[in-house]
């Protein structure tokens, strides 16, 4: 889905959308003019008194494939973890459709309709993967089936894998486990928590087809991933944080072709 399907304007100036080899300019309007699924409005948030996020700005659109990039210890991680609950929120609204979620706990945003896939100890590495796949629906009174199949639809390696155990699993594998399980339920929206990191280069971009096919099916994606160029290329839109607070947000090829942006995050 494109920012403008989303109901965006772009945060760019009119004349700033590259084209032609000319460079983009990077916005620094942090909010969708449009509705919006998720919305963080003055966001702080952080680990016991320890604060990480202050007053983040962040929306994805219905269908919206959008993705955090900045430094390391900009408190990417933190947006994510604080979206299911898994830090100490301090101030600010957090959104999903138009209700409050701030404060709840991660069983109960589940089941709102927000998956989550964290970037270590993403599977339980003793059960087979079918028995992680029927983790992910925990919540239901019975494992809908047709989950399942289409998790193995959509990743056939783990129809193949059905009985083996998680933990022995490669990495690419383990990733593919987690996503299944997060899908289990259908969410309105995936938080994906660096879904490339540890993978072979070769695994890499495999990955990423993959997450565009999820998004392309209809689920909304929030990303955060430290393959920067290769996530801005794919995304929709793009959020830059830098110590906790927005730096830049625009659509990803803007973000892509920005000076400061390539210089200083991108590594030129």
């Amino acid at each position: 889905m494109s920012a403008e399907d989303a109901g965006e304007t772009s945060s760019a100036p009119d004349d700033a959308t590259p084209a032609d080899g000319d460079e983009g300019v990077a916005g620094t309007s942090h909010t969708l003019e449009g509705d919006a699924i998720l919305r963080l409005r003055d966001l702080d948030a952080g680990y016991g008194d320890l604060q990480i996020l202050s007053d983040v700005d962040l929306d994805v659109g219905e269908g919206e494939y959008v993705t955090v990039v900045g430094p390391n210890g900009a408190g990417k991680s933190t947006v994510m973890k604080t979206v299911f609950g898994l830090t100490t929120y301090m101030d600010g609204v957090v959104e999903f459709e138009g209700q409050p979620i701030q404060g709840l706990a991660p069983e109960q945003i589940i089941r709102e309709g927000i998956g989550f896939v964290p970037q270590t100890d993403n599977v339980f590495p003793g059960l087979s993967v079918r028995e992680n796949l029927e983790m992910g629906a925990y919540i239901l009174e019975s494992v809908p089936e047709d989950r399942i199949e289409e998790v193995y639809d959509r990743f056939p390696i783990l129809r193949r894998r059905n009985d083996q155990k998680a933990g022995t699993l490669s990495g690419g594998q383990r990733q593919m486990v987690a996503m299944g399980r997060a899908l289990m339920l259908d969410p309105d929206l995936l938080l994906l928590d660096e879904p490339s990191a540890g993978l072979a280069p070769d695994l890499v971009a495999d990955m990423f087809d993959r997450i565009d096919r999820i998004n392309e099916g209809g689920t909304a994606v929030l990303m955060v991933e430290q393959n920067a160029k290769e996530a801005l290329r794919r995304c929709d839109r793009g959020y830059v944080l830098v110590n906790g607070e927005n730096r830049y947000t625009d659509r990803g090829d803007v973000l892509l072709t920005d000076e400061d942006v390539r210089k200083d995050f991108l590594g030129g």
